[in-house]
């Protein structure tokens, strides 16, 4: 059968090279501006930028542990509990410490009296050694009135040799007498009775039971926040027992890990923006570059990576840096331990310095919650010397 063409049928369709022309120049030209808005963007910003999200939030963890041993009878403070520097956290049984401060405050009381004793023994030998030599001039003054008369026969020889015999005890007398004046003085000697050696130690003896007693009462050295308490009431506890510890929330920076390759450019005191994953995007905190970590991760490993085998393959290193974080923006958005956070590094300014060049002004954390311990003591120690001097003080 023979098919019969249409001349009225319109003419077919033109291939459609003009629209996949159109389409390739459209596509061509967005992968221009693309690459030419990324370069750009590079140019002017990326290239000024190193971050990362192998971040996390450190802070000081402290330890509250006891100084001495002791059983626990009171707790003060629980998990998530605010606690202020010298606040008391937990108690020990004072009774055994109370015993020993009461045996030294006796024990110095003695000592000062007996340190008395060592200044009226001085000043009984001087004035024995006075009488002595009173003594020695009288026998001195019969052997040369009996020596004149010997001569005459007024006095027999018999009498002078007994006058000489007293005068040589008499002067052996007033040597001894010299010698325990010598004895006793070097006990006393440029002392008081508060500066006398046995007083002294016998004073030190009673600061030490004072601050046995004093630290029954456990306090915080620092004000922040109670986490992981162990201490249970009734448990005996030796020192160095960690019963809990307080993190200040306020103190925290983040510990940013870097690739190798990133550290380059990378300055003290250099600008980075954080946010948290539990916060998010919404939430930035303005931080610093304190520091750039001394060694890799792996450098500072309980086991470190031992490369010298045929088999190794190279693994770009992480160096941690650390990075402080503005203390008035955690008021408003506490951030926790070990949370996870993205840190980005602006690098444009290279005017810092890559290591610390100075080492600190002044110490970076300190506490006075111990201060005060020793001022009650010394209080109590002038007390018992001076009720105990009579007329020596």
């Amino acid at each position: 059968m023979t098919q019969q063409i249409n001349p009225n049928a319109p003419a077919s369709a033109t291939p459609p090279v003009n629209k996949r022309k159109r389409a390739l120049a459209i596509l061509a030209g967005v992968v221009v501006v693309s690459a030419i808005a990324w370069s750009a963007w590079y140019l002017l910003v990326a290239r000024w930028h190193e971050g990362t999200d192998d971040a996390y939030v450190q802070g000081n963890v402290v330890s509250i542990t006891p100084q001495t041993q002791g059983t626990v009878v009171s707790i003060a403070a629980d998990d998530g509990m605010k606690v202020e520097a010298g606040d008391v956290l937990v108690r020990l049984d004072p009774n055994d410490a109370r015993v020993a401060y009461e045996q030294a405050e006796a024990n110095l009381a003695n000592t000062v009296r007996q340190a008395r004793g060592l200044y009226s023994t001085v000043e009984a030998n001087q004035a024995d050694i006075a009488a002595r030599r009173v003594a020695v001039q009288k026998a001195r003054e019969d052997v040369a009135r009996r020596q004149g008369l010997v001569a005459t026969g007024a006095v027999a020889a018999e009498e002078l040799a007994h006058a000489r015999d007293e005068l040589a005890s008499a002067e052996a007398a007033l040597a001894a007498s010299n010698e325990n004046l010598s004895r006793n003085r070097a006990l006393v000697d440029a002392t008081t009775v508060q500066t006398q050696p046995q007083v002294a130690a016998a004073a030190a003896q009673l600061r030490a039971a004072y601050l046995n007693l004093q630290r029954m009462a456990i306090v915080a050295p620092v004000s922040g926040y109670v986490a992981k308490r162990t201490a249970q009431l009734g448990q005996r506890v030796q020192p160095g027992t960690t019963l809990m510890t307080v993190v200040p929330l306020e103190q925290v920076w983040v510990e940013a890990n870097f690739k190798e390759t990133q550290l380059a450019n990378m300055r003290i005191g250099q600008p980075v923006e954080l946010h948290s994953d539990l916060y998010g995007k919404k939430v930035r905190f303005d931080g610093h570059l304190v520091s750039l970590g001394l060694g890799t991760g792996s450098a500072f490993a309980l086991l470190p990576a031992q490369n010298a085998s045929g088999n190794w393959i190279k693994i770009v290193q992480r160096v941690p840096v650390r990075i402080s974080v503005d203390t008035a923006q955690l008021k408003d958005h506490p951030l926790r331990l070990g949370l996870s956070m993205h840190a980005d590094v602006t690098i444009r300014d290279q005017d810092g310095a890559l290591l610390a060049d100075a080492p600190p002004a002044k110490p970076l954390l300190t506490t006075d919650a111990y201060d005060k311990q020793l001022l009650e003591a010394e209080a109590r120690i002038a007390k018992i010397v001076r009720e105990n001097l009579g007329r020596h003080g």
